[in-house]
This record gives C-alpha cells, structure tokens and sequence, in this order.
C-alpha cells in the first residue's frame, strides 16, 4: 500500500521548493539536495493549507516559487523580482499581532491514497526520464569513445609508419657512412702507392 504523503518545503538558490512526499529522504531525492537539508535546519514539513493543497494537486512535482515571496507554487517560477537592485529597499514593518494560524486542509483516505499514487506514477516516470536520459549518456560516451579510439588506431598507425621510415633512414645513413670511411682507407692506401711512385719517378 503506498505510503501516505506529507507536503515538504526548502529554499534553494533563488527559489523555495515544495513536494509532496512519502518521507524527508523522497523529498532530498527529488529536490536533488546533496546534503540532509533538514538536520542543517533549512527544510521542514509544512501544513500551510496553501501549500499542502498544491503540492498534492501534483504529488512528486516539484514546485518552485521566488526566494522569500508569499506567491502560489507551481512547476514554473519566474525569478525574484528583487535581483539586482542596487539600493536596500526598506521592509514593512512588522505588524506586532500574529496572523490567525489556519487550520491545515482535511484531506480524505481517498485523496490521500490517490495522492500517493500519483506521487509513484511521478516517480516512476522520472525514474524512466533519468534512464532514458542515462542511456543517451552511455550512447554519446559510446559514439565519443570509438571516435577517440578511431583517432588513437590513426596516430599509433601514423607513428608507426614513421618509426619504420625512419629505422630505414638510419640504416641508409650507417650504410653510407661505412662506404665513406671504406672510401676513404681505398683513397688513403692508392694515394701512398701513387705518391710513392711520384718521388721514384722524380728521383729517378
């Protein structure tokens, strides 16, 4: 039987954040909070009858409102208003009273049980979003990989042909080198026995 849901609000970056959800640890997942947001006190359960009656309108949606504003919750929120403004603008003053505390919505076993089944329908399609959203990842990594794998195949065939030229280069230039310095031990022994044969003819 599906979990009864209970309707949590937070503040993060530029909105506050509200969900109706099975327990705190379904509501972090689905805010995408990367710490326990309520021990470090900046999320709390609710009853505002405002909220509890959006929130289970769309159990697991989250919904967003601006920063400190008393607007309605929705899937889509405009920024705060105040963004940028140079000057500190003055807050009203307080009123001493405090509001009238309204009593939280009444909720019905039915609605209750169709909420929490509406919150499992949200979780399952977007558990089917994050793995279609996974599988275009893996797709993408894939595709990247055989390119990356193509262009390694290239440069290691590249270098290798280079390698061969120049082994073949060396060999060449060694080979050379040995006809040179046997050219030069054939020169250095036919220019003695010319020479010789000069200082005879000239002393003969």
């Amino acid at each position: 039987m599906p979990k009864k849901l209970k309707t949590f609000q937070t503040s993060l970056g530029f909105y506050d954040l509200a969900i109706a959800a099975p327990s705190m640890k379904a509501a972090l997942e689905s805010w995408g909070a990367g710490s326990n947001l309520f021990h470090q006190g900046v999320a709390r359960e609710t009853d505002d009858p405002e909220v509890v009656a959006a929130t289970m309108a769309k159990p697991g949606v989250v919904l967003k409102r601006p920063a400190g504003s008393n607007g309605r919750f929705a899937e889509h929120s405009e920024l705060p208003s105040d963004l940028g403004v140079d000057e500190v603008r003055p807050r009203p003053a307080k009123k001493s009273s405090k509001p009238k505390r309204r009593p939280p919505p009444k909720i019905g076993e039915a609605e209750a049980r169709q909420a929490a089944l509406e919150f499992e329908k949200e979780q399952r399609r977007r558990e089917a979003e994050r793995r279609r959203e996974e599988a275009a990842r893996a797709k993408e990594r894939e595709k990247r990989e055989k390119a990356v794998a193509k262009a390694q195949a290239a440069l290691d065939g590249a270098r290798d042909e280079h390698d061969a030229k120049t082994r073949k280069i060396e060999a060449e230039r060694e080979d050379l080198e040995q006809r040179a310095r046997d050219e030069e031990v054939r020169w250095e022994k036919q220019k003695e026995t010319l020479e010789t044969a000069l200082r005879r003819a000239r002393e003969s």
